[in-house]
């Protein structure tokens, strides 16, 4: 009884991290106000951890803590909660160290849920699915022209109202769906539905003029290419198709925001991006340890800024994740987020080679990939995106280690011609 019990919980904590990834592309709470009042995402990553919680006490299982990369994740968010202690904005230290902890233990509920190549699938089938939401959204904002940024940067509601992190959001689907596309042995919907992912999000990369994001399109899909050896001439073919696509439809816009690249001085976006990594770089140098606290960049913008900065800028982010983790808490942090994220990598990158989940694990690997590529200018240590995709690439690696585990079980070491075998009923 106790078992059965136990099993429901396990499936219903699933379905509700299923829910939670959904939501994240979705965002109904930004668009129904209706549902805001439930506040679906934390409902639901709630309902995630406490039911895989109440699962774990009752059949006194063991609670998985993802060795090394959990335990960095954990003093790292320890590290954020004691920042309000000492950081220049304890308030907002406090409101972002106990956000990262609900996305710490989310993480968490992940890497113990997802117990399964079945279970793997189904979450990046919903990934796929929700994605179509957004990226029809953000389509028919930039048909209509509604609210564009700068007058032709497509976007949509809530976190994806930002065009860079829009694109740095999505990007995180197109290795996934070619993941899916390519693979013969999927019912032919799955691979239809992630072909329109697929497609559909570069499109919104090209419309959102986000030069970081093609910068982590073109490493995620170039590596997830180069590694997928079983279908690598249909692998190509989904590259040079995406290619041709691009350079036929992209607008002129596109291209003429590409070019300003080398003339970074007489662009105000990425004058914006120099000032942040020259403040992350002053906060450092005055706090090397701990930083400014949790949420504090802002806040020590106005101390650290040089002077031409305050005169066309008001405070921005650091726009860079890594460096955002430095400036906010210091190298003992970066330090943590380092293990964590290159622990995250090496998962994904390790369970490629799986009979199994590999074929999974190396579009995870490409995405984890380009995300963090987009990342180097942005930085956004508060985004479900980054936990959502570093928790699967960790469960791909679980599954990867239980599957060899009971392949080793099951052929076990042959003896060598000559030795003696123990019999069973030898007595010592």
């Amino acid at each position: 009884m106790a078992a059965a019990a136990g099993e429901r919980r396990d499936s219903v904590a699933f379905a509700m991290s299923v829910a939670f990834a959904a939501l994240v592309y979705t965002v109904p709470a930004e668009w129904w106000p209706e549902v805001a009042v439930i506040r679906p995402a934390l409902l639901t990553s709630g309902l995630t951890i406490g039911l895989m919680l109440a699962r774990r006490v009752g059949l006194r299982e063991r609670f998985l803590l993802d060795g090394v990369r959990g335990g960095a994740l954990a003093v790292l968010s320890l590290l954020a909660l004691s920042s309000v202690g000492w950081g220049v904005a304890p308030t907002e230290a406090r409101d972002g160290a106990l956000e990262l902890c609900k996305l710490a233990l989310f993480y968490l509920a992940l890497v113990n849920v997802v117990s399964t190549p079945r279970r793997l699938e189904g979450m990046v089938l919903a990934m796929l699915a929700a994605s179509l939401v957004t990226s029809v959204g953000t389509l028919r904002w930039y048909q209509s022209g509604v609210d564009l940024v700068e007058g032709y940067r497509a976007r949509w509601y809530g976190v994806y109202a930002d065009p860079n992190r829009m694109a740095m959001n999505l990007l995180v689907i197109i290795p996934l769906a070619a993941a899916f596309a390519v693979n013969a042995a999927l019912r032919p919907w799955k691979r239809l539905l992630a072909l329109a992912a697929g497609g559909l999000a570069v499109a919104c990369l090209v419309v959102s003029h986000s030069r970081g994001g093609m910068m982590g399109l073109a490493l995620g899909l170039g590596l997830w290419a180069l590694r997928e050896r079983a279908h690598r001439g249909r692998a190509l073919l989904v590259g040079a198709g995406l290619g041709l696509a691009l350079a036929i439809f992209a607008p002129r816009s596109f291209w003429e925001r590409s070019e300003t690249v080398g003339q970074y001085e007489q662009d105000a976006s990425a004058m914006g991006r120099v000032y942040g990594w020259q403040v992350a770089s002053r906060i450092s140098l005055d706090r090397p340890l701990l930083g400014v606290g949790m949420n504090g960049f802002r806040y020590a913008w106005p101390h650290y800024a040089p002077p031409e900065a305050l005169v066309h800028y008001q405070a921005l982010v650091s726009h860079n994740l890594f460096l955002d983790v430095v400036s906010e808490l210091g190298w003992l942090g970066l330090g943590l987020f380092l293990v964590f994220a290159g622990g995250a990598v090496g998962s994904a990158f390790i369970a490629s080679g799986d009979g199994q989940v590999g074929w999974i694990a190396r579009g995870l690997a490409a995405s984890v990939a380009g995300y963090l590529v987009t990342q180097l200018s942005a930085g956004y240590l508060l985004s479900s995106h980054l936990y959502l995709l570093f928790g699967l690439a960790a469960a791909a690696r679980r599954l990867s280690q239980e599957a060899s585990t009971r392949g080793e079980r099951e052929c076990p070491v042959t003896p060598r011609p000559g030795a003696t075998v123990p019999s069973a009923s030898h007595s010592s």
